[in-house]
């Protein structure tokens, strides 16, 4: 409407001064060209003054229709964005494709650091070579090593990337075995990690002092627009304090199991972790009551979540190469070596995220997920629903749950009563190219942390 008032008073502007400058011009022609001898200056004066005026008449004409054109433009992203965020027109995600620019820098002119944990792999140079390859600008994205294990030959290797690219490496003094109980001893691995963390993360925020962080681990390959999707998600996370994290990782993300759309990014009340991000806030709250191990189960407990979410990709920017580690390869071979790490840049920086708020995405998210078709398990696996893009199954029961899972090739676990990759209980994913949304009954209020 502003926009419209101004290019009515531009027209009323270009015409008043035509109409002035024309009763200017007829006075000074008939009334001071007195003298044949004056004749020659005079009209020369008045081909330069109408010169100027054409010349100046082109401006406003071009300044016109340059508004009008973006009143158009500002008509169609408006167009887009109706539809888009209609659940009937596809997924909630596609709101991003009205591709809105934005003025503002990748991170707003905020540091975010890439904090990496290493300990004895020597292969941590394949991690950093990503991470500096994709990286498109040191002063934004300054990053850390993190190292804990004392190995020589892994602080070697990193030293050369101290040398070289002007990274930091740091070293947990503490290399000591912790006393453990008999039981407890065979966990000693998942305690130092947990002890390894909270010595990092306090280095991070409070001797560097920074506002945020990206956490990777040293077996973890990335994807080109890693830098991209947090640099713009940082702007919701930073906005919305229904959130606490955004991840780089689907847990269900295996090729197959994801829609082929890169640009697709959701909420999730499941903490997925593999290349994640968190603000300083956040770390004030937990790290004086950090675990003494298994850090990324505790996370998920109800007393550290509290309702928060975080977003997700439906195509990981994450995948791992860490067969061996501290959980001996457990799911490495029936699942994490099958993750999709994606391969297509999406310009996330210029998109508008702003749907993934909880208070837009929510009354879309569920209104979509509760109109589909409810149908069963037995009709996904037999393709006898095929015809339907996307349908619901409903689940009542913690062992309804995993029947599904496991039948349909998903995650069956449950941490303190959150499916992986769940959002309100719904975990969405492909089987054999059809939508599918396990979720529970539209009465759904909270998880039940005793499903575990």
């Amino acid at each position: 409407m502003k926009r419209k008032h101004l290019v009515t008073i531009v027209v009323v502007v270009f015409l008043s001064w035509n109409a002035i400058m024309y009763y200017t011009l007829v006075n000074r022609t008939s009334g001071k060209l007195g003298s044949g001898m004056d004749v020659k200056v005079k009209l020369s004066e008045l081909q330069e003054v109408i010169q100027s005026q054409l010349q100046e008449n082109d401006y406003i004409l071009k300044n016109l229709q340059k508004l009008k054109d973006q009143a158009e433009k500002s008509k169609e992203v408006v167009a887009q964005i109706t539809a888009d965020s209609n659940p009937i027109h596809g997924e909630i995600g596609n709101l991003s494709k009205a591709n809105l620019q934005r003025t503002q820098g990748d991170i707003d002119g905020v540091v975010i650091p890439i904090l990496m944990i290493a300990c004895d792999r020597t292969e941590v140079s394949r991690s950093l070579d990503q991470v500096l390859k994709y990286r498109p600008d040191p002063k934004h994205f300054p990053v850390i090593v993190s190292q804990d294990c004392g190995h020589k030959e892994t602080a070697q290797t990193i030293k050369k990337y101290v040398e070289n690219y002007k990274i930091q490496h740091i070293q947990q003094p503490d290399l000591s075995d912790l006393k453990l109980p008999w039981p407890q001893k065979k966990f000693m691995g998942y305690y130092k990690i947990a002890r390894h963390y909270k010595w990092a993360l306090n280095q991070v925020f409070h001797t560097f002092n920074y506002s945020a962080v990206i956490i990777v681990e040293d077996d973890l390959d990335i994807s080109p627009d890693f830098y991209e999707y947090f640099a713009a998600t940082f702007r919701i996370l930073n906005s919305d304090p229904s959130l606490w994290c955004v991840s780089a990782w689907n847990d269900n993300g295996k090729k197959g199991n994801v829609k082929e759309e890169p640009e697709l990014l959701h909420r999730t009340d499941f903490f997925p972790g593999l290349g994640w991000m968190l603000k300083r806030e956040l770390w004030l709250e937990l790290g004086p009551k950090w675990p003494e191990t298994f850090w990324d189960d505790w996370m998920r407990h109800p007393d550290q979540r509290k309702g928060r979410s975080c977003i997700r990709p439906e195509i990981c920017r994450t995948s791992t190469f860490g067969k061996q580690g501290v959980s001996k390869g457990l799911f490495y071979e029936k699942h994490l070596k099958f993750i999709q790490l994606n391969e297509k840049s999406v310009p996330f920086t210029k998109m508008d995220l702003s749907y993934l708020k909880k208070d837009v995405y929510d009354p879309v998210f569920t209104k979509k997920i509760y109109e589909l078709p409810d149908v069963t398990v037995d009709d996904v696996v037999s393709r006898s629903k095929f015809n339907l893009p996307e349908v619901r199954i409903t689940y009542q029961t913690k062992d309804e749950f995993s029947n599904i899972a496991k039948r349909l090739g998903i995650m069956d676990d449950l941490k303190a009563g959150v499916p992986r990759a769940a959002y309100r209980g719904v975990v969405s994913f492909m089987f054999n190219g059809q939508r599918v949304h396990v979720a529970p009954p539209v009465s759904w209020k909270e998880y039940d942390p005793t499903w575990n």
